[in-house]
């Protein structure tokens, strides 16, 4: 006979029920199907208990209680006799906290090549008790949270607001897991795909959706597609069970991926001075269209084995409050020009080093000529008919002294030169 399990047995049982009816009955029968079951502990490393038995293959396995049959008596997480399941999804990580409530379900094991009927359990998705992402816990009779606790899990039941503020429940869930009162969850929009983390850190897929309550559906029309990678929103003064929407300028670090929507980022400077008038680029606040926005405290790019390109249709605009700075052992520049200053105001051209050596060399070779010329007038006999020396309003020594230094400054090689850079060339 072959083994049926989990909706495969399902569907069977439901096919071969009398009258291919649905019934009590039949729903009493599949209960061992799909089983809801509170999450005791889970293997997360070494140090659980059960690793030495069980070994890395049983990462993210819980050791659980079914719901109608709670712990009667203390557990422990060494107990080997306590029931075992196993994550379903091999490459979706979502492992549950103690506490919280998944779905069982049997399916083979790695015995299936020995016996048909070889299974064991697995554990689908987490039960959303609260449809909030930051925990579902509910506790066990045996767990059960003080009279001021109740309210956050027994009243909201029979409708009353759940009220968590800033003392939140006691519920154990986990050994590092601590409860946060100001978790916000995401408001969702029309055709919205969410993904969310315990912490406030998400991924959304969505799209400009005009006269919605967000701050990027100003600018294009409904359906212009939207993502949005955010860690961490800091609205900490508002209750955690009100849902919020992503804000570049209050989230830790953000990145948006656009099509046609404008995102009202303040940049930590934008003062593009260095740009001839009318060629500004648009600021990061008033830009619509496509574009990709990192945004965070500090920004990383690290290039460990290539390059670090940086292409841009129209310029790459490096802006800073206080100053940009390179390190590196040469820094090359290719440019048909180069402007220091704006360029429309730079109007000077700069001197070539080399170039300018030579000519102040030719230049000071000459004047030692004429003051060599004029320092030999000094010694020439007086004239008969005119008793009274030659003499130089400036004593050629000094000058000659002075030419003699600067032409050692200006050297007899570009090496020995001590007025051009040995750092910075130009063409």
């Amino acid at each position: 006979m072959t083994a049926t399990f989990g909706f495969s047995g399902l569907n069977k049982n439901l096919n071969t029920s009398a009258g291919n009816n649905f019934n009590t009955n039949t729903a009493q029968g599949l209960s061992n199907l799909i089983t809801p079951v509170r999450v005791l502990s889970i293997i997360l490393d070494e140090s659980h208990p059960l690793f030495l038995k069980l070994g890395w293959n049983a990462l993210g396995a819980i050791q659980y209680e079914l719901i109608a049959e709670p712990q009667i008596r203390p557990f422990a997480e060494s107990d080997e006799s306590s029931s075992i399941a196993f994550p379903a999804n091999p490459n979706l990580k979502n492992y549950p906290l103690i506490n919280e409530i998944v779905y069982i379900i049997s399916l083979p094991n790695t015995g299936i090549g020995e016996s048909s009927t070889s299974a064991i359990s697995y554990y689908l998705n987490l039960t959303s008790l609260w449809n909030h992402p930051h925990h579902n816990a509910y506790p066990s009779k045996a767990n059960e949270p003080s009279p001021p606790q109740q309210k956050d899990y027994l009243q909201t039941v029979g409708g009353s607001v759940v009220t968590i503020l800033d003392n939140p429940t006691q519920i154990s869930l986990g050994k590092t897991f601590v409860e946060r009162s100001n978790i916000r969850p995401l408001l969702p929009f029309e055709g919205d795909v969410i993904y969310e983390g315990r912490w406030g850190n998400s991924i959304r897929l969505g799209s400009t959706v005009q006269n919605a309550n967000n701050n990027w559906s100003k600018v294009g029309i409904n359906g212009d597609p939207l993502i949005i990678i955010r860690n961490k929103n800091n609205q900490a003064d508002e209750a955690g069970w009100i849902p919020t929407t992503e804000n570049i300028n209050d989230d830790d670090s953000s990145i948006y991926i656009t099509s046609a929507q404008n995102i009202p980022l303040k940049a930590a400077s934008s003062t593009y001075i260095s740009y001839s008038d009318g060629q500004q680029p648009t600021t990061p606040d008033e830009f619509a269209g496509k574009q990709i926005i990192l945004d965070s405290g500090r920004l990383v790019f690290n290039a460990y084995n290539d390059h670090l390109l940086l292409s841009a249709a129209k310029s790459i605009n490096l802006n800073s409050q206080e100053s940009v700075n390179i390190d590196t052992k040469k820094f090359i520049t290719q440019a048909d020009r180069i402007f220091l200053g704006k360029e429309d105001l730079a109007k000077e051209p700069l001197l070539l080093g080399d170039t300018t050596v030579q000519v102040l060399k030719d230049i000071t070779l000459a004047l030692k000529k004429i003051a060599q010329s004029l320092k030999n007038l000094e010694s020439l006999p007086v004239a008969p008919n005119n008793p009274a020396k030659f003499k130089l309003l400036v004593p050629m020594t000094s000058v000659l002294t002075t030419l003699n230094s600067l032409e050692k400054q200006l050297g007899s090689t570009p090496e020995s030169c001590t007025i051009t850079s040995k750092r910075n060339f130009t063409l």
